[in-house]
């Protein structure tokens, strides 16, 4: 995560991506506003109405297995067949879906249904066999990602006669995980522009945006590799989209006045959405606050992208080494340019932020004061690779991410690796001069 109040950006080279236009916010019910149309409601097997659950699910699984191959085949009328007719607006939305999933390559692509949620306003509107339900959605992107990952959305469905129809796609998004429903291609028609391993979603008036975004991202992919010592492909999607809701994204955190969060890693997962996570994630995609997207900086997306090379190796390393290496690439990349350096953010680091140092920051550090945790953490990372390498320093990174359980093991791999306590370590940090 990159947050942005004060934050020293250190004379890194803006790389302004021109655009006149304005941020324009679009809410996702509309989808767009494409026009719409009809299309006869799909035939389910079996009799549905007063039927069994494991039917139901039967049934309904058969629609949602058509919806995929559709998809990957390219056929709109088959994806649209069990969509209600009479809803105009409802058609519109699932046209533009469509259209968006059609720019992305999906090596597989699955929809079935899990577990059914109460909506009362539905049972409501449109009768007693109104049935809503979670939808998983396990969906692997050629280029991408290395296996598949799963999320969910919800549906809604009515039952009419020997067919279900769905009625509507949001009526229970609130008990769906943070980023259900809300995925790059749930909202307005979008671009997906493609520059090597490099995948860019933008707005579909803003494919230019999107060109450019990914040449700077191509530009960054490199820093991160050169920067980074461990293997990363460079394949990674950023999503610059106006709306703020994509992947649910909450663009303000901390305490106080708060603070501005100009980008995100959003870290992916194959499996059940809801619960807590036992297995190393897949990957992440890089979301760009609304806001900034037509102002980034190489460096924001050299800091997210080290993210994207890192999270994969296990999600247990503390944050203070989590962000303090990205903040390291980030430093690294922007002195390969022998016109631009770090040093006014190391002077106010040891200046400003180091007397103050009691502890390698954790989560409250991080969100009482963001600007003094990200340098310590950055101070700390360039510390261990004084002392014991960029491979060294990479080498700790992945024990703590594989192994670190508990305080003791937290403190027990510290030493392995640096030979000092963590507290010894902090009095170490405090003392270096960079």
């Amino acid at each position: 995560m990159v947050m942005q109040r004060g934050r020293l950006f250190a004379g890194a080279a803006a790389l302004v991506l021109a655009s006149a236009a304005g941020v324009v916010v679009a809410t996702r019910p509309d989808h767009g506003a494409v026009p719409g149309g009809t299309a006869a409601a799909a035939e389910a097997p079996g009799s549905i109405s007063a039927g069994p659950a494991k039917s139901r699910k039967s049934a309904l699984d058969a629609i949602l297995a058509q919806r995929a191959t559709a998809v990957l085949k390219g056929d709109l009328k088959a994806f649209l067949a069990s969509v209600d007719p009479r809803q105009p607006k409802l058609v519109a939305e699932q046209r533009v879906l469509f259209g968006n999933l059609r720019q992305f390559r999906f090596t597989t692509l699955r929809y079935f249904a899990a577990d059914e949620r109460p909506a009362p306003a539905m049972v409501a509107k449109y009768g007693k066999s109104a049935f809503s339900t979670r939808v998983m959605m396990r969906y692997q992107l050629a280029g991408l990602d290395p296996k598949p990952v799963q999320t969910d959305l919800g549906y809604t469905f009515v039952a009419q006669g020997n067919r279900w129809i769905l009625v509507a796609d949001d009526a229970i998004d609130e008990t769906l995980s943070e980023d259900g429903h809300r995925q790059p291609w749930d909202f307005q028609p979008i671009a997906v522009i493609r520059r090597g391993k490099v995948v860019v979603v933008v707005d579909k008036t803003e494919s230019a945006l999107g060109r450019t975004i990914g040449g700077v991202s191509q530009t960054a992919v490199a820093a991160v590799r050169r920067h980074w010592p461990r293997p990363w492909n460079g394949a990674v999607m950023v999503v610059a989209m106006s709306e703020p809701n994509v992947m649910s994204m909450l663009w303000t955190a901390g305490t106080g006045a708060g603070w501005t969060i100009a980008a995100k890693a959003v870290t992916l997962y194959d499996g059940e959405p809801l619960s807590v996570k036992a297995v190393a994630p897949v990957g992440s995609r890089i979301v760009i606050n609304p806001a900034v997207r037509k102002t980034l900086d190489e460096d924001l997306l050299v800091h997210e992208m080290t993210h994207v090379a890192t999270v994969p190796i296990g999600v247990r390393t503390p944050v203070w080494l989590v962000e303090g290496v990205a903040e390291y690439v980030r430093a690294r990349s922007i002195e390969d340019d022998p016109n631009w350096t770090v040093d006014p953010y190391r002077k106010t680091v040891r200046t400003k932020y180091l007397p103050s140092m009691k502890v390698l920051p954790g989560e409250a550090q991080f969100d009482a004061d963001g600007d003094r945790s990200y340098g310590q953490a950055w101070w700390a990372t360039e510390y261990l690779v004084s002392t014991e390498g960029v491979k060294g320093m990479a080498s700790l990174y992945t024990d703590l991410a594989l192994h670190d359980t508990s305080p003791a093991a937290y403190a027990a791999i510290i030493k392995k690796h640096t030979g000092k306590t963590p507290a010894e370590l902090v009095n170490a940090v405090k003392k270096f001069r960079g």
